[in-house]
């Protein structure tokens, strides 16, 4: 090959590689569907050249920057709050900085005028943290060519999209209780028009049903500790309560004041478990049995999707799933053998 001249582009390395500028763009932003030896011919011709990609060049070309927009509520709960730092970290490893647009309301309004500021920002995609149906709604005239990425949504929307499979989630807390030796499990919910929240109380009831035992009234809360203690006292006051299974940690941790106050021992006369496993569940009195959701893996995933839209790669998948984890603490020990 002819020595170049110039500053090497994109288009030499395509063509000392073997391939087109598309699976070259794809190599540099590590997409996952690019056979080995490609990425590896495509690598060594950047070597070759000392191709460096030209990021302010290929927004001009693109209209879009390296800069990737995230609408969110304005939160300080657990889930949300740590969702978004996995993503901002994982972006920043694959080369893109993060515009953050918080809402604290998930109306029409509000969201739409983030979009709006994050598409004059010429953003090169968009992730959409929406955990209630408000929120897809009101985010139904984004453009249509802006690769979006829904995270935490309806799991039934069709749209491109990674969710936690929170209904196993709920199955697997319940199921541990029953197979403990409880009649049945009680369930303290987070507000329902979550998907989350929704998801979980279908898996808490679906499991009881199928194992022909008696389904007692969902307790709906919000994500607090506060509440939990609220729902708590009452739960306190029934010994027909064995067993608990909380949408979150914060409610457990509520529930375990509660029962404390009353003289119900965790997990002797009760036990209970949450979901989320909060970096303090393990230091619970007693250690928390509850969920963990693999964060990191949703936005890591999110990224990868969001990523295989902007490279107009087929086969991309629009719904990715990722399974929880039940960590078993002494809070629901497992049933002697």
């Amino acid at each position: 090959m002819d020595k170049i001249s110039r500053s090497p582009a994109m288009t030499d390395v395509a063509r000392l590689a073997g391939v087109s500028h598309q699976t070259v763009s794809r190599v540099l932003n590590d997409h996952p569907n690019v056979k080995e030896q490609t990425r590896i011919r495509v690598r060594a011709a950047i070597a070759e050249l000392g191709y460096r990609p030209n990021r302010a060049a290929r927004a001009l070309v693109t209209g879009r920057s390296q800069l990737i927009g995230v609408v969110a509520r304005n939160s300080t709960l657990y889930g949300p709050a740590t969702m978004l730092s996995e993503f901002e970290q994982a972006a920043a490893d694959a080369g893109f900085a993060v515009s953050v647009g918080s809402v604290r309301e998930l109306d029409r309004s509000s969201m739409g005028a983030v979009v709006e500021r994050h598409l004059d920002q010429r953003v090169a995609g968009l992730v959409v943290i929406a955990n209630t149906a408000s929120a897809v709604e009101a985010l139904a005239e984004i453009p249509e060519d802006l690769p979006v990425v829904f995270i935490d949504g309806d799991p039934a929307s069709g749209r491109p999209g990674v969710t936690v499979d929170q209904v196993a989630g709920a199955r697997a807390a319940t199921r541990h209780l029953l197979d403990s030796g409880h009649e049945t499990v009680w369930h303290v919910s987070g507000p329902t028009d979550w998907f989350d929240s929704a998801g979980r109380i279908q898996g808490w009831r679906q499991t009881l049903e199928e194992a022909g035992r008696e389904v007692p009234p969902l307790l709906s809360a919000d994500w607090s500790a506060a509440e939990g203690y609220r729902t708590g006292q009452m739960l306190a006051r029934m010994p027909e309560v064995t067993a608990i299974f909380t949408a979150n940690d914060h409610l457990a941790l509520g529930i375990l004041r509660a029962l404390s106050e009353r003289g119900r021992r965790v997990p002797h006369d009760v036990a209970l478990v949450g979901f989320d496993d909060v970096p303090e569940a393990a230091y619970f009195i007693p250690p928390l049995t509850t969920v963990r959701q693999a964060f990191g893996d949703v936005a890591r995933a999110a990224l990868g999707l969001l990523l295989g839209q902007m490279g107009d790669e087929a086969g991309t998948a629009r719904q990715i799933v990722v399974p929880p984890q039940l960590v078993i603490r002494e809070s629901a020990p497992s049933p002697a053998r």
